[in-house]
């Protein structure tokens, strides 16, 4: 009697699952005090830290010790967005699998986000349920992400410009004014104000600010090569 005992206590030890350690990184102390209630409530899952900045995220992945299997990662953080985090992870070579869990429904994030190495992608407005499915299918090794044209990936604001454009683009960068442009183009300034108001159409930007904005950062987070 006390053999088949031991044996079953022994098949129940076998049966409990492991559960997934988590690490939270959201600037929005609501959505992590919602986040934190909910992975606290779900028994596949262990809270490992929360943290508000990209620095912290970073070092947290970095310690040493047990780690964490996933990682939910707001878009915008404290001290940078998604993108940049993602770009470090990829840059210092850190062992994490990560999901964005973004309150932007803009597709060139999510783009982005599958260039730069994200494994999973939810929105904050999903059902709470899909963020947890997405959770469990990358613990257990898959990507899991919204329906996307993977043809189109690589497609950004900045593609669709020609070489010229990206010319313009890259002296507006440098800090070039558009007399300048125009006495080392040999173009009339008029003329560097109409390429100027195409180039803007294309990206879908206001004004030069923007747009050299918009060009520092598809430099600095571009396509994975």
């Amino acid at each position: 009697m006390q053999r088949e005992t031991e044996l079953g206590d022994t098949k129940t030890a076998e049966a409990v699952p492991r559960k997934f350690r988590v690490l939270v990184a959201e600037r929005n102390p609501l959505v992590v005090s919602a986040l934190a209630d909910m992975i606290s409530r779900d028994g596949r899952f262990d809270l490992g830290e929360n943290v508000t900045s990209g620095k912290a995220f970073l070092e947290a992945c970095s310690m040493p010790g047990p780690g964490f299997d996933l990682a939910v990662l707001g878009w915008k953080l404290s001290d940078m967005d998604g993108g940049g985090v993602l770009a470090e992870i990829r840059q210092r070579d850190i062992n994490v699998r990560v999901v964005i869990f973004s309150n932007d429904h803009d597709l060139s994030i999510l783009k982005k986000c599958v260039r730069l190495g994200a494994h999973g992608f939810c929105y904050q407005f999903d059902d709470p349920a899909i963020l947890f499915d997405t959770l469990i299918a990358v613990a257990h090794g898959r990507i899991c992400i919204p329906y996307i044209d993977v043809s189109k990936i690589n497609d950004t604001p900045l593609s669709r410009l020609t070489t010229r454009e990206h010319e313009l683009l890259a002296v507006l960068a440098d800090g070039w004014t558009n007399v300048q442009i125009a006495a080392r183009t040999g173009i009339s300034e008029n003329t560097v104000k109409y390429h100027l108001k195409n180039l803007y159409s294309k990206l879908e930007v206001r004004n030069r600010a923007m747009a050299v904005a918009l060009y520092a950062s598809e430099k600095n987070h571009g396509p994975a090569a």
